[in-house]
């Protein structure tokens, strides 16, 4: 709360990212603890650039505050994108241009932007991680689903010259982010890490490395919130959520479409788990261990659907459609006015989610929102749940990937209307309210109601691989 009654930087957005190597960057770290230091790769066709370090938050609206201002530098264009290996793994083989000190630095999610002499601009995600989680509701940044979808230098996770074969098994964070340097992290994050903070609850901050890295990450967590688009996880990142959550941490899940690839980490020239390596196929993974091969959580040879953790299972890419609520009695809906069979259009898409028949889906569990929707040329429904577990911990699923978007409202685009910013906004707040408080269901029991649903077919969404 003191972080954000300082004054806030409403200038910190990009507005013009120029050409495509015009000016960008990347950290030799995905995440440093406060106080910590890290090298920047920076490229530019300017004769000069200087960096600011916004910490992004609250602020009274202004959505960030400027931390930290470099000195003027040089300009240098550094070499072309390397592709390299079976895996056709893309990095920047650049010198590093200048060492940044977080010193003084609060713990949160951070957008460093490269303002270049021509006036062009891109930002450098780094996040300062928390020490210690306990008491707090962990804000997860989603950073192996922002790789996956990396297309600097011409592949990612899902496609490459020629198309899906030409894609890369294996994607590094030793390069740049392709767009404006955030594009993943501002669509899905950025406005659910502003109501968070606004809400003066007290907060971790922490990546998908992070989570992955450190056995004991979520140790004496009070929640986990997973944002908009967090599909990639490694069986230690999922093994520790179940663990926490198996001793009373809540977790909400506030996308579609989490915890649907398997992933592993390796490491590269310039430090551990900088690469993500996911084959999307167990037959194409040359790693023996049928445990660690890299498809999707809910396939052979070790199946383990996404739902065992989630509550609900990713079914419909492309989705579209309206918000539907089912039980607006629930506690979620104190205070949003909401009716049974209220629609909020828009709200589903572009993935989502659903209790499946054959599931696994865990008991008690409480369907929220029930809704008919367009998966492509088909219809099928979509489920936002709660489930609580023998811990008392509380699952938040909201079933759909435009949630946090959709906090924006209008904005949102997509047929999103004005009503919903309140409306997903107050649910979201009271969802975070109640988990930093504990295992919610001992004040939130459920109300199991899953008889009264009819399931998605499970699989429905497989075959479309841009999701």
């Amino acid at each position: 709360m003191a972080e954000n009654t300082r004054p806030g930087s409403p200038d910190w957005k990009v507005r013009k990212t120029g050409g495509e190597h015009a000016i960008e960057g990347f950290a030799d770290r995905v995440s440093v603890l406060p106080g910590e230091s890290f090298r920047l790769f920076v490229s530019t066709t300017a004769k000069g650039y200087t960096v600011s370090a916004f910490r992004m938050g609250w602020y009274g609206g202004a959505q960030a505050r400027k931390v930290w201002v470099a000195p003027h530098q040089a300009g240098r264009r550094q070499a072309a994108a390397k592709t390299a290996g079976k895996t056709h793994t893309v990095t920047a083989p650049w010198q590093p241009s200048l060492t940044v000190s977080t010193r003084d630095w609060p713990e949160g999610s951070y957008l460093l932007r490269l303002d270049a002499d021509s006036g062009t601009q891109r930002f450098v995600p780094i996040t300062v991680r928390s020490a210690s989680t306990a008491g707090r509701v962990v804000v997860l940044n989603g950073t192996t689903t922002w790789q996956a979808y990396n297309m600097w230098g011409g592949r990612d996770l899902y496609q490459g010259p020629g198309g899906f074969d030409g894609r890369s098994r294996a994607v590094s964070f030793d390069r740049p982010y392709d767009g404006n340097g955030a594009v993943k992290f501002l669509a899905f994050e950025q406005p659910a890490i502003a109501l968070a903070e606004r809400t003066g609850l007290p907060l971790a901050y922490e990546t998908d490395n992070d989570l992955h890295h450190d056995p004991r990450l979520l140790d004496g967590a009070r929640a986990l919130v997973t944002l908009g688009h967090d599909e990639y996880w490694s069986t230690a990142m999922r093994d520790e959520a179940t663990k926490a959550r198996d001793a009373g941490m809540n977790i909400a899940f506030l996308g579609a479409n989490a915890v649907n690839r398997h992933i592993r980490f390796e490491p590269t020239s310039l430090g551990p788990d900088r690469l993500v390596v996911c084959y999307k196929s167990a037959d194409e993974d040359p790693i023996k261990d049928p445990a660690e091969k890299t498809q999707d959580w809910r396939l052979s040879p070790k199946p383990r659907p996404e739902s065992a953790l989630i509550g609900i299972m990713y079914t419909c890419f492309p989705a579209d459609g309206a918000w539907k609520v089912y039980r607006p009695d629930n506690w979620v809906f104190a205070g949003t006015g909401a009716r049974k069979g209220e629609e909020f259009p828009g709200v589903i898409g572009p993935e989502s989610d659903a209790v499946t028949a054959g599931g696994p889906t865990p008991r008690p569990i409480e369907v929220l929102a029930h809704s008919t929707i367009q998966c492509g040329t088909s219809t099928t429904s979509t489920d936002a749940t709660y489930y609580t577990a023998k811990s008392g911990a509380g699952v938040f699923a909201t079933g759909t990937m435009r949630w946090v978007c959709a906090m924006r409202g209008r904005a949102c685009g997509h047929g999103v209307t004005g009503k919903a910013a309140p409306f997903v906004s107050r649910v979201t707040e009271n969802v975070l309210r109640a988990f930093a408080a504990g295992p919610a269901g001992r004040a939130h029991p459920v109300r199991d109601n899953l008889a009264k649903i009819r399931p998605a077919k499970a699989g429905a969404a497989q075959g479309a691989d841009l999701d």
